[in-house]
């Protein structure tokens, strides 16, 4: 997803001389101590404001942009969620679809536009898919606020890097479809303590009271809606296998990758809010993930192998369209 930093040699070009080094690839950064993001360190300035005011929007979102507060013209948000439900420790927990290192990155080529998109244009997919609502205004407070934020935790990624710990780690899905009933077991041991034995998260508040969620819901009008990367079995898979059930990390998982891949598909197979127009996504079709569960398929297989797998047979089949894409760019 993220393109990587590389040194380059410079080359002697005079008088024919032959190049004396190879290209060597930089040492990858690592997300840091949770001391080395402290925006209350800040000075009392515009930058230190901005920062933190991002990081408050990042953790409480319920409270500025959801669909509950006050002020109606700031309901931006369609559900109760905070950016920190997927983007833990607000975006510093490796392996928890951080922010370290974002600001670095783009603008970055997206699949699912096919074109190169701006970190603003990023975080308004969040804001249409996983928070199921409508766009921030470019030029208000709250979008600096969150690029700011992620300003600052990027100060010391150079341009290009990825960082260790960026984004999900790749996961080991099992070969076979996704078994439902085994992920109700799993959810019912080891997550329903949390998240409810319906999927509808725990409140601080009263609903209206725009408090958000001590522990989100998973499906049901107030989760992310059909659209949101959340919803594709290989991502909320990878997601849970990292960071579930609560106090879970990378290093020290509690699930077993067939316990995280059936939960995952038990979380998914209840409703939850539809995106419009899902039918533009990925428009260079050979570049959908396999597991972006809505239509159209370009690989002949049914709907439900998309949604449950197994995902082998349709990786292998995505893999040959891209290869016969490449080729006819390629004047072959």
């Amino acid at each position: 997803m993220f393109s990587r930093l590389w040194t380059t040699t410079l080359l002697a070009a005079c008088c024919g001389a032959a190049a004396q080094a190879a290209p060597a690839e930089a040492a990858v950064p690592s997300i840091r101590a949770a001391e080395a993001y402290d925006a209350s360190k800040l000075p009392d300035d515009p930058y230190g404001r901005l920062v933190r005011y991002g990081k408050e929007l990042t953790e409480r979102t319920f409270a500025y942009l959801g669909p509950e507060v006050k002020d109606k013209r700031m309901r931006y948000a369609g559900n109760n969620l905070s950016c920190a439900s997927c983007h833990e420790a607000a975006g510093t927990k490796p392996f928890a679809i951080p922010w370290v290192g974002a600001f670095a990155t783009f603008p970055q080529y997206r699949a699912r536009e096919d074109e190169v998109s701006t970190l603003e244009e990023r975080v308004n997919g969040c804001m249409e898919r996983s928070m199921a609502g409508k766009p921030l205004p470019l030029g208000s407070r709250e979008m600096k606020a969150f690029i700011t934020y992620m300003h600052f935790l990027s100060r010391d990624v150079p341009t290009g890097a990825r960082v260790q710990g960026q984004g999900l780690p790749a996961f080991n899905a099992p070969d076979r479809r996704a078994d439902i009933a085994a992920g109700a077991k799993v959810y019912v041991e080891k997550c329903a303590s949390c998240h409810g034995p319906e999927g509808a998260g725990v409140r601080p508040g009263a609903v209206g009271s725009s408090t958000g969620y001590t522990f989100p819901p998973l499906w049901g009008k107030d989760s992310f809606n059909n659209g949101a990367g959340m919803n594709r079995l290989l991502v909320a898979s990878a997601f849970v296998k990292s960071n579930m059930p609560f106090g879970t990390t990378h290093a020290q998982p509690q699930l077993t990758d067939d316990q995280a891949y059936d939960v995952a598909a038990f979380a998914l197979s209840h409703p939850r809010p539809v995106k419009a127009n899902l039918e533009r996504d990925f428009p260079a079709r050979w570049n959908k993930p396999v597991d972006a569960a809505f239509p159209p398929y370009v690989t002949g297989a049914p709907a439900g192998q998309h949604k449950y797998g197994p995902y082998l047979p349709l990786q292998e089949k995505m893999k040959s369209l891209r290869d016969e894409a490449a080729g006819k760019a390629a004047g072959k």
